[in-house]
């Protein structure tokens, strides 16, 4: 029987905060198969981002608040084999379209489950965890999904014009993955976990992942420069303005007050930045100067 707690731990919702990789590697695909495309997006965000979700709530058994749930339930023994399951109806969908996206996908999913499994537990490393969760669910997920929206080999991901914009996903996550921790900071120091957030510090952490989005925006601008247009870097500065609001806004607070780097508003900006990027990448897939390279 499946509990209504492992259900909400799987935090299907959250996928939100995933699905710009998405969108961007839609976005950039030469020619798109709405029919392939809807069933990566189901894959991927009904199927193997909650399964990853869960497969790690099983392991952490969270008291405070997590990404996507304030106030989590008591993990129940069966999100364990829900988490495993979805895992499998993943692989099977993804192998219906490619073997190498499935391939791809089973890897993922391998080192997600390092990532929380206590025999390994990637998360207590807080160098080698923020590179795992910065390459995977960043370029790693966006290459996979290039590979089926163009009908690719893997030698085709060796261009420029593919692994160029993965990178830069990678980046985009690995500057905001330290914010995410925020405010776990006490919950991770009870399991023993040294996050890369508790490393930095609160204001640390704020510093790390305005440094990491500086370095990533140049990479767009030259991205869109060399692939695309200026008009493609601008009109992406335009729809990122509302996350640099609120970042500095929430920032002055914190410094005031270090307890206002809480759930509430580390979810406030996960949303912002999510939907913007997420427009911004509809736009691109859908207008016809988008897709203009120049």
């Amino acid at each position: 029987m499946i509990t209504k707690s492992s259900i909400l731990h799987l935090r299907i919702p959250f996928s939100i905060f995933l699905m710009p990789v998405f969108s961007f590697a839609l976005s950039q695909a030469k020619e798109v198969n709405w029919l392939e495309a809807g069933l990566v997006f189901v894959i991927l965000h009904l199927f193997l981002y909650p399964a990853s979700n869960g497969f790690n709530s099983y392991f952490d058994r969270d008291e405070d608040s997590i990404g996507g749930l304030e106030k989590p339930p008591r993990v129940e023994n069966d999100l364990l084999w829900l988490s495993l399951g979805l895992d499998a109806v993943a692989l099977g969908l993804a192998g219906w379209l490619s073997w190498k996206f499935a391939l791809m996908l089973l890897i993922y999913g391998l080192i997600s489950k390092a990532y929380s499994w206590d025999k390994i537990r990637l998360k207590a490393l807080p160098v080698t965890g923020w590179l795992a969760v910065g390459l995977f669910q960043g370029a790693f997920t966006y290459l996979a999904c290039l590979l089926v929206f163009n009908h690719w080999d893997f030698v085709d991901l060796l261009q420029a014009e593919a692994w160029l914009p993965a990178l830069l996903t990678s980046l985009l996550l690995m500057g905001s993955y330290p914010m995410t921790q925020v405010y776990q900071h006490a919950e991770d120091g009870r399991r023993g976990d040294r996050t890369l957030s508790r490393m930095l510090g609160i204001r640390g952490t704020f510093h790390f992942t305005a440094l990491f989005f500086l370095g990533a925006n140049a990479g767009f601008f030259y991205y869109f420069l060399h692939f695309h247009t200026l008009w493609h870097f601008l009109a992406f500065q335009a729809f990122l303005f509302p996350t640099l609001v609120y970042f500095g806004l929430w920032y002055l607070r914190v410094r005031k007050d270090e307890n206002a780097a809480d759930f509430k508003s580390t979810m406030r900006l996960n949303v912002i930045s999510s939907i913007c990027m997420i427009l911004y990448f509809t736009l691109l897939t859908f207008w016809p100067w988008a897709t203009a390279a120049g």
